[in-house]
């Protein structure tokens, strides 16, 4: 006999010994099909009591592409900017942008971003009562009746918490006034986490798109909500692309005015020399005159030519303003995106149906193994116990 006939007959053995513990696997699981089937409609009903006690939430959406953006630099604008001692010098002869798209989700959830959304007036499609959203998020929203029970571990920390902290802490919590970044209460901290939770940004790298999500129980606030988060993040990259060349622009609109009230300045000296000397032929005012003369026309020189540089800053400012074009617009949304019934449905039946599955092929005979000999051993010590009596 050869080592591939032997072989041949280790796999047959391995494929007839694995046929005979699936067909007992499947003969054991059949036995107990009564459980199983309990089991999967204990699941069902827990499923659809699940389903239908967490509060319904809606998700508005918006979809915005933003240009290509490249900085430029032009002669006109690079002596302003020596002259005001800004740096927009580059290795190249233009500058990539420093904000690329895949950090807009970071910009949104950072703090700062998140601050200035507390104060956003949103309303209930259903109730006109306007309020700030970090009230909203704090009064009007549903929660399941777990959560009650859930939470107590929670509270009872926070209370815990609360008896040995500072009193001077508790003090400048309740002074304070204006929300500080650098400075979260709790109670901040907790509600920029809430509303961070329900903004999610997707970005399309391929196709250059951003798309906005935003999450409420309520579909007016949902849609509220997204708008003004499309609306900021557009204001903070054009607040950010556009700052050294506002800087420029205000720069030269100081110039201007500097040399505008010069120009006025000398204007009203060589009328007044003017007007006071007419007729005169002496040299001296002759030439004192023609001295006035030329001060208001370099003054008018400077001040046209720095009239010339704020028009060049406000075209510089005004092309380096990216411009977002809105594919798709915000709307309120008709239908809830969650919960998703079906699938917590779902999920309830395969998790009853795999545990008792489990219980059936495993645990079962472990634990009445175990109760067997616990009773086995129990009632050795009794007979050990009476036999010691009736010695006795």
């Amino acid at each position: 006999m050869n080592s591939s006939t032997i072989n041949t007959e280790n796999v047959e053995l391995f494929s007839q010994g694995q046929e005979v513990d699936l067909l007992g696997i499947i003969k054991k699981i059949y036995n107990f099909r009564k459980l199983l089937l309990k089991a999967c409609c204990i699941g069902a009903i827990l499923g659809i009591i699940m389903a239908f006690s967490i509060p319904k939430e809606y998700t508005a959406n918006t979809l915005i592409a933003p240009e290509g953006y490249r900085r430029s630099s032009s002669s006109g604008i690079s002596a302003l900017a020596d002259m005001a001692d800004i740096d927009i010098s580059s290795s190249s002869a233009t500058e990539r942008d420093a904000i690329y798209p895949s950090l807009y989700p970071s910009i949104v959830s950072s703090t700062p971003f998140l601050i200035q959304l507390f104060d956003i007036k949103v309303h209930e499609q259903k109730d006109s009562t306007i309020m700030p959203l970090s009230r909203y998020l704090k009064e009007r929203q549903k929660r399941p009746w777990w959560s009650v029970i859930t939470s107590v571990p929670a509270k009872l920390i926070d209370r815990t918490i609360s008896l040995f902290k500072d009193i001077s802490d508790e003090n400048r919590e309740r002074t304070k006034t204006k929300i500080d970044p650098f400075w979260l209460t709790r109670e901040e901290a907790g509600m920029a986490g809430a509303i961070s939770s329900r903004i999610n940004i997707e970005v399309d790298k391929k196709k250059k798109t951003i798309k906005i999500f935003v999450t409420m129980q309520d579909p007016q606030v949902a849609a509220t909500v997204a708008d003004t988060v499309q609306a900021r993040l557009k204001k903070y990259i054009t607040e950010y692309r556009t700052s050294k060349a506002r800087r420029l622009l205000e720069y030269a609109e100081k110039l201007r005015k500097e040399a505008r009230a010069e120009y006025y300045e000398a204007q009203k000296r060589y009328t007044r020399y003017a007007d006071g000397n007419q007729g005169l032929v002496k040299l001296t005012s002759r030439a004192e005159q023609a001295r006035l003369r030329n001060e208001m026309d370099l003054a008018q020189a400077i001040y046209n030519q720095t009239e010339q540089q704020v028009q060049i800053a406000k075209a510089k400012v005004e092309k380096e303003t990216p411009v977002y074009a809105v594919i798709q617009p915000v709307q309120i949304p008709l239908s809830p995106s969650k919960p998703r019934k079906m699938v917590i449905l779902a999920g309830c039946i395969f998790l009853a149906g795999a545990g008792s599955i489990s219980w059936i092929l495993f645990a079962k005979d472990f634990v009445e193994g175990f109760l067997r000999n616990i009773r086995r051993k129990r009632k050795t010590s009794e007979d050990e116990y009476n036999q010691m009596v009736a010695d006795d």
